[in-house]
């Protein structure tokens, strides 16, 4: 059977944009999409939504001007929200946490070490932001984070906790939201996390280098290391294994998920099986057992993007690549659809089947084999947001669905 085939949906109206980091449902069942510009100076990210109505994306407000931290300041700017979107269906509000990376205006380079304490360009520190999509307006936004920026974002919702990474200090931080107070629970490392994820007792998750299991009771107020890590093969020891991205099953017991490293074994966790949870190693997520003796790097042995389908399925886009062409070093940036090329995967949560369901392809032969998240909208259609090649944008994939899907079967997923 043919494979379907995804629209691309370029920033237009962003020409700039480089990375598209964050894509999220939002608590209105619509999709938004983070615009960043994280490879040049005085810039800042811009968020977006697709619009159904016009087939197009709209552009709602740049983070740096909306939030008073202008990208024209003499700052490291508010280039990038990366992973931090946070929906709250009660409130009908987009949380969002902004991430470092790019240089101040007129600069070339960003060095978080060398600039920090700087007040004249160090970076002022995450901005969280609450985005009222009833209203379509930021209510309010506030520093998060000091000094760094925010690696990814979870938001428990009834308990009115948020969760976060900092960057580049790596430490596990809890926001009191109704008490605008931050407890740190310490440093998890050298390497970032890419996710934090939720289990039914509203236990918060994330890994450490070696891709072992971290967990945050909110009852116990405490970070505990479990005897339990991401599965990896067998020629590579555990670092750099943190999770990368991960998504609830449709019955809300498991999740599934993959690592950001190279050669990455999609997983399966369930959190709730005895005192430690249980981890279920479900094979290679990409085509590396091809060759696994060449090396190649994770931007371009890659999965991600893992969303629940309108069908209950499970569904996360890889990287397919021609022979030879992982010899070219690990950037993406020129590579072409010709080398990469990202390929969605139908994962059946039941029986574990997987199958080849899309290709993505970009309207200017860009490879579109990295993909930061998915994300699923009123109608059923994914959508899956890009990164490779300039400028960035988002896919959406119509799913056909015959009947919208009903939003209590559905929960939003509550994570960046």
């Amino acid at each position: 059977m043919a494979l379907r085939e995804a629209k691309f949906y370029v920033y237009d109206q962003v020409p700039i944009a480089d990375t598209t980091w964050s894509l999220s449902t939002g608590p209105d069942r619509r999709v938004y999409a983070a615009a960043c510009i994280e490879h040049r100076g005085g810039c800042a990210v811009v968020v977006a939504r697709y619009n159904e109505q016009i087939d197009a994306l709209d552009y709602l407000f740049d983070v740096g001007e909306t939030c008073g931290d202008p990208p024209d300041s003499g700052r490291a700017t508010q280039c990038k929200i990366h992973y931090s979107f946070a929906p709250s269906e009660r409130d009908g509000i987009l949380y969002a946490a902004t991430h470092a990376s790019a240089p101040a205006l007129n600069e070339l380079h960003f060095d978080v070490h060398a600039d920090w304490g700087d007040e004249r360009k160090a970076f002022r520190g995450s901005v969280l932001l609450a985005y009222d999509t009833r209203q379509d307006r930021v209510l309010w936004s506030r520093t998060l984070i000091p000094n760094e920026g925010c690696r990814c974002l979870c938001f428990d919702e009834e308990r009115r906790l948020f969760y976060a990474v900092g960057w580049p200090r790596n430490h596990f931080l809890v926001y009191d939201l109704e008490r605008d107070r931050v407890h740190d629970c310490g440093r998890l490392g050298s390497l970032n996390p890419q996710a934090i994820w939720l289990d039914k007792k509203s236990r918060a998750y994330t890994t450490d280098d070696y891709g072992r299991i971290l967990r945050y009771d909110p009852d116990r107020g405490e970070l505990e290391e479990l005897e339990l890590w991401i599965p990896r093969p067998r020629h590579l020891n555990g670092w750099h294994g943190v999770v990368y991205d991960i998504a609830a099953a449709p019955d809300g017991e498991s999740l599934f998920g993959v690592p950001w490293r190279n050669f990455p074994h999609l997983f399966r966790h369930w959190p709730l099986e005895g005192a430690q949870g249980r981890m279920e190693d479900l094979g290679p997520a990409t085509q590396y057992e091809q060759n696994p003796y060449r090396p190649i790097s994770f931007f371009k042995d890659h999965a991600g993007g893992l969303v629940v389908g309108p069908d209950r399925a499970i569904y996360f886009v890889k990287s397919r690549w021609a022979p030879f062409s992982e010899d070219r070093g690990h950037k993406f940036d020129h590579e072409t659809a010709e080398n990469f090329e990202g390929l969605v995967i139908r994962l059946d949560p039941e029986s574990g089947k997987q199958e080849d369901f899309a290709i993505l392809r970009r309207p200017d032969g860009m490879a579109a084999h990295y993909v930061s998240r998915g994300a699923m909208d009123a109608r059923g259609d994914l959508f899956f947001g890009n990164i490779a090649g300039m400028p960035s944008g988002i896919f959406r994939l119509p799913m056909n669905a015959r009947t919208p899907p009903d939003p209590r079967a559905f929960p939003l997923r509550k994570w960046g």
